[in-house]
C-alpha cells in the first residue's frame, strides 16, 4: 500500500495559482500508475518512490517540471525540451503540455519496471566542458543555496557542465558589489528551473 506524505500536499498548497493543477494532476498520475508509490520531499521538492527513486515534480514561478530519476531509461527525451527545465518534458505551464494521461501511467510503469529489476541509473553523459574536473562550489554561493530549496533542486540536478557556468560567471566577477548582485540573479533564476543561458535556448 502507497503513501501519502502531507508535505507534498503543504508544498502544492504554497505553489503558484496555475501549478496546483498540474501537481495535483500529476500526483493523481503517478498512485493511479503504481498504487504502492510513497512520496517525500527530498532537495525542497516532492520525490515519488517505488523500490528506490521513481519520479519527482517541481513548482516555479512561471512553470513546473516533472521527470523520472532513470529518464534516459524510460523515455527518448524530445530534443530541446530536456534543457529547457528540470525533468524530460520541458517547461510545464499547463495541463496541456503534458502528454496524455495514458501515456504518462505507461511511463511511470515502465519506470516501475526498472526499479523492480534493479536497474541502475545511466551515468550522465559528459560533454567538453564536463570532463574537466568538477569547480568547487564558493562557500557564499553554497549558504545562499542552503537558503533556497528550489534553487538548490536546480543547482543539483544540472550537470557539471550548467553547475560550472553558475560558479565561473560568479568567481569572475571583479568586485563584491557585482558578484553580490550575479549571486542574487543566480538564485532567482535557479529557482525557476534555469541555467546560467537559459536566455539563449529555445522555446
Amino acid at each position: 500500500m502507497g503513501s501519502r506524505d502531507p508535505r507534498v500536499d503543504a508544498y502544492i498548497e504554497k505553489s503558484a495559482t496555475f501549478a496546483k493543477p498540474i501537481l495535483r494532476h500529476l500526483r493523481l498520475v503517478v498512485h493511479t500508475a503504481c498504487p504502492d508509490v510513497e512520496e517525500a520531499v527530498k532537495w525542497g521538492a516532492p520525490h515519488f518512490l517505488y523500490n528506490g527513486m521513481m519520479c519527482h515534480m517541481a513548482a516555479f514561478k512561471e512553470h513546473c517540471a516533472f521527470g523520472f530519476w532513470k529518464g534516459e531509461l524510460v523515455l527518448d527525451t524530445r530534443e530541446g525540451k530536456a534543457a529547457e527545465a528540470m525533468g524530460q518534458f520541458g517547461r510545464i505551464e499547463d495541463e496541456s503540455d503534458l502528454p496524455s494521461d495514458r501515456t504518462l501511467i505507461g511511463l511511470v510503469k515502465k519506470a516501475m519496471k526498472l526499479n523492480e529489476a534493479g536497474v541502475k541509473r545511466p551515468r550522465t553523459r559528459k560533454t567538453a566542458s564536463d570532463s574537466r574536473p568538477e569547480i568547487l562550489v564558493p562557500t557564499y554561493l553554497a549558504t545562499a543555496l542552503r537558503r533556497n530549496p528550489k534553487a538548490r533542486a536546480t543547482f543539483d540536478g544540472f550537470t557539471p557542465g550548467k553547475r560550472r557556468e553558475y560558479v565561473e560567471w560568479l568567481t569572475e566577477a571583479r568586485t563584491e558589489a557585482t558578484r553580490e548582485r550575479r549571486l542574487a540573479t543566480a538564485i532567482e533564476w535557479m529557482s525557476e528551473g534555469k541555467s546560467r543561458n537559459w536566455k539563449y535556448m529555445k522555446r
